[in-house]
């Protein structure tokens, strides 16, 4: 088994949102069995609450379901957990970095690197902004889903 962990801020717009939409590659692939997938946030500010409002509608426009997703903050032990530990921007794998054992180092990775045609680290956050953040933070995101994908398929399968 595959695990796979995404992270952002406070685990209701970029996170739940990567989880939702690499969940959904993975199991239209048959994959479930085989991989399994998680989110959290860099901070507890938001511990228990669903995704933003904006993130589920968004993602459901697109066939991805989000609401039965919690906010979580992240721990100590998912490092040990998790295969993968994708941050989306740079702040959080630089948090990420900084709380990990040494050991388990070379998990952690920012979720673009999967998708290097977009020319992008981070994926940025939609919660303050305005108008089509919440939409062009899917198309990143589905962009490193199959990338992420294809990665899980060539090396750790």
């Amino acid at each position: 088994m595959v695990k796979v962990l995404f992270v952002c801020t406070g685990n209701i717009c970029r996170s739940p949102t990567a989880d939702g939409v690499f969940r959904a590659l993975v199991e239209s692939e048959g994959l479930g069995g085989e991989i399994a997938v998680d989110s959290a946030g860099t901070h507890a500010y938001h511990v228990g609450e669903p995704p933003d409002r904006r993130s589920t509608e968004a993602a459901r426009r697109r066939g991805f379901e989000l609401k039965h997703l919690r906010a979580r903050q992240l721990k100590k032990g998912d490092f040990a957990e998790f295969d993968l530990l994708l941050a989306m921007d740079r702040g959080h794998l630089d948090l990420m970095a900084r709380a990990c054992p040494p050991e388990y180092r070379e998990r952690l990775a920012l979720f673009l690197s999967f998708a290097p045609q977009l020319g992008l680290q981070d994926v940025p956050d939609p919660y303050y902004g305005a108008g089509d953040g919440f939409e062009r933070v899917l198309d990143m995101i589905e962009a490193g889903s199959a990338g992420l994908l294809a990665h899980i398929r060539e090396r750790l399968l």
